[in-house]
């Protein structure tokens, strides 16, 4: 079994009201990521991504061409923590 990893990403643009957060579960899922992504008050959105490094990888390419305009994303790859599923957070 592959090690797991946690990415922390940080996401900036016109990328709230548009169904980022939405759509960002739904991805997730399919990849069979773990974690939360939730809106900051910047307006930027942030993720923490639990997978392999197989996973999150497509899952960072997936979020650089995500719902609205994409500016940046930035990602940071730290300890996992054992999230057990994917949720949006409010």
């Amino acid at each position: 079994m592959e090690d797991k990893l946690l990415y922390r990403i940080h996401i900036s643009g016109w990328v709230q009201g548009v169904g980022f957060r939405w759509r960002t579960a739904l991805e997730a899922n399919r990849l069979g990521i773990k974690g939360y992504v939730r809106n900051l008050r910047d307006g930027r959105v942030y993720i923490e991504a639990e997978g392999s490094r197989e996973q999150l990888d497509l899952f960072a390419g997936w979020c650089k061409n995500g719902p609205g305009v994409v500016k940046d994303v930035n990602v940071e790859t730290f300890t996992p923590v054992g999230y057990t599923e994917f949720r949006i957070e409010h």
